[in-house]
């Protein structure tokens, strides 16, 4: 579990900094290093005393633990050791659950390395009781936490009738100091007893403090090492079998199988100790999890988090966020390798074999920081020329789907005065190599970058952040036309003065920026902020932007209660308030918001909020006909969790959006429920269903000499998921996971209309709803066929009722055989169907989803790490 992170090495930044002089603890090299077992009876730690003297820091402020703790650190010339007591009066109720790395859960100790001595960054390891492990690395003096790194580290642990104990064994190789350290290094020392809900701290400090890293402990003595450059080679074997239903008319699928054996390597390889350069040739990533099950009925794109090992670790420098809570980012690596782009056009009669990934031939990047606060981040990756094959059934043809393409990042931030200052950029590429005119709507180069600054005042209580970036896009008329109409963008829009649509563009820039200001120490705290994005803006090369041409302002302010009180454990309450703008000058909207948690001395929990909204002039509901006015609404969520450390806990949420004038009304009701009834066994169900009626959803346009039809429907939208995931531990380095989601939507259309004045004052004046006489459904066919009375156009459009019904799943049995080489066993499962219906009926939608043939895919992953 990652509660951890809310209370342990992550600060909270509440009330006025508390001031603690700082501990030292002195360590000593060794000559005959401990036997990593747990037991804490080598002679080697016998050189050193025990250290103790922790304060609570959860859930009280600087007072005594229940439990005693201490510990001992050593080292010798490749490795420092740290061994660990946690004494306890009943060892009967230690808390000692098996779990995957990362996932750790049950009582706990950690241990910090501030090596640099920089006072803002720190290598930060726990170790459960039951001997799992997790460890990340932290940034920005604790503001960022990358948990995608993962070092090559040993532990081992005991239960005795004292309580229990660790020892652990950390190469310098995984670390990043200098030599002129002078033996010191940043060093902290926690416990949580899982039991109580209760954190101590060697070197304490306050849950109210502003900052983390800076105010940790030290140890010293650390005198004749060297720095350490890491040097890892792991080539990997992958074979595996897709199982379908075959066809005996599609060239392509007449057997029902395909069987594909492949390889690659990775490396990791340090540059010097500070930097780090990490290649991949032909990266697989057929352990990685499936993407959940969706409907978008939007024009926008769905963000689906990043998971390929490759991309995610060390990912916390390369971010550029370009707003507060928002996806938006300069990087967004899921365009690297990313579904083909081109479909081929084909004749009756033709199939084809079109991938569904494109292949990355080769990656590379170089991360690391200075001593003296210089943060370097550089990626660079090809991705192959993917072609597909296309069989009329006497002769092959091949077509380009996607074409060779380069991407390039690069990012630099530099420190100044102890990290109180911060000042950085950024630069991207994308280079196509268009070969083949049906892909001349694709840019054939696209660039950006940006500039930030940072700076802390008032021992870091305060902070002000400004960045300013821009874009580039190269390509055909073709290209920049689409782009120009592209939902990002929508150039076309009537109404929009400030814009226009250019049919000779070849080139097109864009602009953005942010300011923010605020505190966050004490126990109110607020932010305040700006940003906007040009018209011209263009990211989706590279990064990820959903939409352009807006001005938006927030204001945030919270109040904290951190220590218990009455009934409570803890508390906090925040207010928001924002206002929206195009960059012609229309306000498009106004809102507030009010939100609050709240932690019981049980540890129940329960989350709240609310919005309130006025009228949207939305640029968007129209797909790049004018603005539309959307009445306003309020949105409501309310969730109750019971005590997450129970083997059996749940959690229940209620979300509901109101529209005014009866525009449209949704509810969602989700649940979580975990069990734990083994000490190495989770089970965790995640059934969520919505409902949603709306007036207005956008089915079709048709465009006349002097008409334009905006069509919509009334829609009833049914959606229900259940997730199911269980994670079996066999011992710390053996795993079974499964995920699997049944997927069950339906969407039904009714009460078709189109738009006849899109800001009139009554909602229900600015469509006109097709009459009986005017509208009829052709149902051998599939279409409505439309005849406007007055007008006498004459047009149809698809029916677009749909029912989808999907099952994806995950078994993935790993093995880490020796530290950093893996074995996977990996068996997927996709079922997916989809029907006109439009009605929602579980039972049916349920029993007819296992009578789908499946798409079985069978993996063996094989790595071997040599370093």
């Amino acid at each position: 579990m990652l509660i951890v992170l809310s209370g342990l090495f992550v600060p909270s930044f509440s009330k006025q900094d508390t001031t603690y002089s700082k501990k030292i603890y002195t360590t000593a090299e060794v000559q005959t290093p401990p036997e990593i077992d747990g037991w804490l009876n080598d002679d080697a730690w016998n050189t050193v005393p025990w250290e103790s003297g922790f304060q609570m820091y959860e859930p009280y402020d600087d007072k005594p633990p229940t439990q005693e703790t201490q510990f001992k650190v050593v080292y010798d010339r490749d490795h420092i050791y740290v061994g660990i007591r946690a004494f306890d009066t009943a060892p009967d109720s230690i808390v000692t659950r098996l779990t995957r790395r990362d996932e750790i859960d049950g009582d706990m100790v950690a241990f910090q390395l501030d090596s640099y001595h920089d006072l803002q960054t720190a290598f930060s390891f726990f170790v459960s009781a039951a001997g799992s492990k997790m460890d990340f690395y932290m940034s920005n003096n604790g503001e960022n936490q990358d948990l995608t790194w993962n070092a090559i580290w040993w532990t081992k642990t005991q239960v005795d009738d004292q309580g229990w104990t660790m020892e652990a064994k950390i190469p310098f190789s995984q670390l990043r100091f200098d030599r002129s350290s002078g033996g010191v290094w940043g060093f902290q020392v926690a416990r949580e007893i899982y039991r109580n809900s209760e954190t101590s701290l060697w070197q304490p400090i306050s849950k109210e403090s502003p900052g983390w890293v800076h105010l940790i402990g030290e140890v010293n003595g650390l005198e004749n090492i060297n720095p350490k450059k890491q040097a890892d080679m792991t080539p990997y074997m992958v074979a595996g079998s897709e199982w379908f239903e075959a066809d005996a008319e599609n060239p392509f699928r007449t057997e029902g199988v395909d069987r594909q054996l492949n390889g690659g390597v990775d490396a990791k390889i340090g540059i010097t100790n500070n930097f780090t350069l990490d290649l991949t040739v032909n990266p697989d990533f057929g352990q990685v999890e499936s993407d959940p099950s969706e409907v978008n009925l939007t024009a926008f794109e769905t963000f689906f988090e990043e998971q390929r090992p490759f991309f995610i670790e060390g990912n916390n420098i390369f971010d550029y966020d370009l707003a507060v809570h928002s996806r938006n980012n300069l990087i967004y690596s899921r365009r690297v390798g990313r579904r083909p782009q081109h479909y081929p056009d084909m004749d009756d009669g033709e199939y084809a074999d079109v991938p569904v990934f494109t292949n990355i031939l080769g990656a590379a990047k170089v991360t690391g920081k200075t001593k003296d606060g210089l943060s370097v981040g550089i990626m660079e990756s090809v991705t192959a020329g993917e072609k597909a094959t296309i069989d009329n059934g006497t002769d092959q043809r091949s077509e380009t789907v996607e074409p060779l393409t380069n991407y390039f990042t690069g990012r630099v931030s530099k420190e100044f005065d102890k990290g109180n200052t911060r000042i950085g950029g950024i630069f991207t590429s994308t280079n196509r190599f268009n070969e083949e005119e049906h892909l001349d709507y694709l840019h054939t180069s696209a660039y950006s970058g940006g500039l930030d600054f940072q700076q802390y005042f008032a021992d870091r209580s305060y902070v002000l952040s400004v960045t300013a970036y821009g874009s580039n896009i190269n390509g055909s008329e073709e290209a920049l036309i689409r782009t120009q109409r592209s939902p990002v963008h929508f150039f076309q829009r009537s109404d929009a003065e400030h814009l226009q649509l250019d049919s000779t563009r070849t080139s097109l820039n864009g602009y953005g920026g942010s300011l923010t200001f605020g505190k966050q120490s004490g126990r109110f705290n607020f932010m305040s902020f700006l940003n906007f994005n040009s018209p011209g803006l263009e990211l989706n090369d590279l990064g990820f932007l959903s939409s352009t041409d807006d001005i938006i302002q927030i204001f945030w302010m919270g109040y904290a209660f951190n220590e218990p009180f009455s009934i409570f454990r803890s508390a906090r309450i925040n207010f928001n308030q924002w206002n929206a703008w195009d960059f012609g000058g229309t306000r498009q909207e106004s809102g507030a918001n009010i939100n609050g948690h709240t932690e019981f001395k049980n540890l129940w929990s329960t989350s709240f909020f609310l919005n309130m909204r006025t009228d949207v002039i939305s640029n968007s509901t129209l797909r790049g006909g004018p603005s539309f006015t959307m009445p306003g609404g309020s949105v409501a969520h309310l969730s109750i969790e019971t005590n997450s450390r129970k083997k059996l806990s749940f959690e229940v949420g209620g979300f509901l959006n109101k529209g005014r004038e009866e525009s449209t009304s949704m509810y969602e009701l989700s649940f979580e429920i975990n069990y734990i009834p083994i000490s190495n066994l989770s089970i965790g169900f995640y059934p969520e269903y919505s409902s949603r009626q709306s007036q207005l959803q956008y089915v079709s346009q048709e465009e006349f000499s002097s008409n334009h039809r905006y069509i919509f429907g009334s829609i009833d939208q049914k959606t229900l998921s259940m997730s199911l995931r269980l994670d079996l531990v066999l011992t710390p380095e053996m795993t079974i996971q499964f995920w699997g989601q049944p997927f069950i939507a339906s969407g039904d259309y009714d009460e078709f209309k189109y738009i006849t004045d899109p800001h009139a004052n009554q909602f229900s004046d600015r469509f006109h709803t097709y009459g009986t006489d005017e509208i009829f459904y052709m149902e051998e066919d599939g279409y409505y066929s439309v005849t406007e009375a007055g007008s006498g156009l004459n047009y149809q459009f698809d029916n677009p009722d749909f029912n989808v019904k999907e099952f994806l799943s995950n078994l993935v049995f790993r093995w880490e055989y020796r530290p950093g080489s893996y074995l996977y066993l990996v068996w997927s499962q996709t079922r997916s169907g989809y029907d006109p219906w439009g009605y929602f009926h579980f039972g049916e939608d349920f029993g007819d989803m296992w009578d789908i043939h499946p798409t079985n895919v069978v993996l063996l992953k094989l790595s071997y790490r040599i370093g």
